[in-house]
């Protein structure tokens, strides 16, 4: 049966966006974030898009995230960002994936195993990584990229460029260095080192001003009408009655709720259509209301697509574009085009 819900999603513009991404990288080479299903999108479909285009680094989250992405095209690499926990290890030895040392107790951990790792510095994020002063524990290892991440790289702050020169005076034993997100791209070729890794603006997030333009949406989520009604004036819709109508007014419900990552942030604020369709009241679990005044032919069955470009939809709800792709559901049909 089909989902009366589906997220479709434009392989072309997920080309296009990495090729660009690419091309601001410079020398260095471009990889992709793949973490959370491809932020939502789906992993699988997304390395296999990526990978005709060029792309050879990828990056989880956790070795479950390895484990689920499967066997990796040839010639790719794929790099496991929370390292190794003693009990990821009999996982870890088997796959073809890297973990990214994390700390001294990674570090020992991965030693006897004599495999190719990465590793992450600390240049202030104080999230993960080994501290610079721990740098000679990477002795001896298989090492193949030292990377580390920036912490305001979507401001303009002068802890970028702290961070870039710390990572630049790190003397390590590695193939390559690696600092630029999708942000730290926007930064300038200063920040690239030998590899960078988008990931928001694979996915149509625009991470800097410099981006706009640049980046094309890949996510359009659409739902279908499973009720036309007429709503008198004076009437209200939904939870809490938060909605009163004005006057007589044509509403569709549709298909979608915060189940689906369609949060309550978006009541009042939201639209549909390109925006000829205002959400009414409250967001429920699996149904919103929105006004169809403009459409006097929209019935049951009908699809409708949900405003949600990432910018635009960032900031008519107040949530971080990273969240707004994240927490889409596995109740929307995912459809490539």
């Amino acid at each position: 049966m089909s989902a009366p819900l589906r997220l479709r999603l434009d392989g072309d513009a997920l080309a296009a966006n990495w090729r660009r991404l690419a091309k601001m990288s410079g020398g260095a080479a471009c990889g992709a974030a793949v973490k959370a299903d491809g932020y939502g999108l789906g992993a699988r479909a997304v390395v296999e898009r990526l990978v005709r285009e060029g792309c050879r680094d990828f990056f989880v989250a956790t070795w479950d995230e390895a484990e689920a992405l499967g066997a990796m095209p040839e010639g790719c690499a794929l790099s496991v960002l929370h390292g190794v926990r003693d009990e990821d290890m009999a996982v870890a030895i088997r796959s073809i994936a890297r973990p990214v040392l994390n700390s001294p107790e990674q570090a020992a951990r991965w030693r006897p195993t004599g495999r190719p790792c990465d590793a992450m510095a600390d240049t202030g994020i104080n999230r993960l990584g080994l501290q610079p002063e721990d740098a000679g524990l990477l002795a001896g290892l298989n090492l193949e990229t030292l990377m580390s991440h920036l912490a305001c790289a979507d401001e303009d702050s002068a802890m970028n460029a702290r961070q870039r020169d710390a990572l630049a005076a790190l003397d390590v034993p590695a193939k390559r260095k690696s600092l630029a997100n999708s942000a730290g791209i926007c930064l300038g070729e200063g920040f690239a080192f030998d590899l960078t890794r988008p990931g928001l603006a694979l996915y149509g997030g625009v991470p800097r001003a410099e981006a706009h333009g640049h980046v094309a949406q890949v996510a359009f989520p659409e739902a279908q009408v499973v009720q036309r009604r007429r709503v008198p004036a004076g009437e209200s819709i939904g939870y809490g009655a938060t909605f009163i109508a004005q006057a007589d007014i044509e509403v569709a419900i549709l298909n979608i709720g915060y189940a689906d990552g369609y949060l309550r942030a978006f009541a009042g604020a939201g639209t549909a259509g390109r925006g000829r369709f205002p959400v009414l009241g409250r967001v429920s679990m699996d149904l919103i209301a929105v006004g169809i005044d403009a459409e006097p032919t929209l019935g049951e069955g009908d699809w409708v697509a949900i405003d949600y470009s990432l910018p635009g939809a960032a900031r008519a709800s107040g949530l971080s574009q990273y969240e707004l792709l994240t927490v889409l559901g596995q109740r929307f049909e995912r459809v490539w085009s």
